[in-house]
């Protein structure tokens, strides 16, 4: 499925300057803030551990309440979205709640944003701080073999690139099916539309290499694990512009069906309202959510 306009920026702007096609978004940032800063108050968690020693490379930890002789905890990992150059950890903490009351544990790591870094770079850091879940959450209650990635637009896109990743060559302790199965919402799978977008382009500064490099659906498809795991759940909203319903399909067709068996567009949701549906225990997106944690 191809850009009907790769190269004219004022349809770009328009397809993928999401706070503009949603006049109400300040709404739903508020929103977030708001109850994430709920959610750290009344806790548990562990806020700003460090994963590395660079610039944003910290994550928060949301502990599954736990009985004693329980088993360890299924874990949840949400990488937050904002175009790789805006927005923050602190800003999602609300996500935890939904999911740790139904005993999973949630992780939300930080990155350094763009245009200090490049996407590259992020991507990088995501799969230090993967390592880092799988080398640490056990002290926290969390489970290092059920490890779900769900991520956000750019987050989206991150975590479709974790499932992706060789972790053989990061690691001789970490698992090759160290992602058990990823959600990306409203993913961004071919970075090359982005290179022109006037106002993207300004702060993410791609590079066709950079592309080539971190666009999942110019990579190999990830394959599946002995037990079937390592499945890339792909969902957007209904209400989202032309490209991120394409992206949504393109990761599809780049896979395989057998690699990517859910794309579907949730009615009635734009890219703003999708991430509070994830944390609403009676929408269909939550509750796939907690289908892939097993909770």
């Amino acid at each position: 499925m191809t850009n009907p306009a790769p190269l004219d920026p004022d349809w770009l702007e328009r397809e993928y300057n999401n706070r503009a096609r949603v006049p109400e978004h300040p709404v739903h940032l508020e929103r977030w803030t708001r109850e994430s800063a709920a959610a750290r108050e009344t806790g548990p968690g562990l806020f700003n551990l460090s994963y590395g020693h660079n610039d944003g490379e910290t994550l928060d930890v949301f502990p599954a309440p736990r009985k004693p002789g329980a088993p360890p905890a299924p874990v949840l990992v949400f990488i937050h979205g904002g175009w790789w150059r805006s927005l923050d950890k602190s800003d999602h903490s609300f996500i935890a709640p939904a999911f740790t009351r139904h005993g999973a544990c949630v992780v939300v790591p930080n990155y350094a944003l763009c245009p200090a870094v490049t996407v590259p770079d992020i991507t990088l850091q995501m799969v230090k701080a993967l390592a880092w879940v799988v080398r640490h959450i056990a002290a926290h209650g969390g489970d290092p073999d059920r490890i779900t990635v769900v991520g956000h637009s750019a987050g989206g896109h991150l975590a479709a690139m974790m499932l992706a990743c060789d972790w053989a060559q990061v690691g001789n302790d970490l698992p090759a099916a160290l992602v058990k199965n990823a959600l990306s919402i409203s993913g961004l799978f071919d970075l090359e539309p982005l290179m022109h977008t006037p106002s993207l382009q300004a702060s993410l500064r791609l590079t066709p290499d950079q592309v080539q490099r971190a666009s999942p659906a110019l990579l190999p498809a990830p394959p599946l694990d002995e037990r079937g795991r390592g499945v890339l759940y792909a969902v957007v909203g209904a209400e989202e512009s032309s490209e991120f319903l394409r992206h949504n399909q393109l990761i599809q067709q780049a896979w395989g069906k057998t690699v990517v068996p859910v794309s579907e567009a949730l009615k009635g949701l734009n890219h703003f309202s999708i991430v509070g549906a994830l944390a609403d225990p009676k929408h269909r997106l939550h509750e796939m959510v907690r289908e892939l944690l097993g909770v």
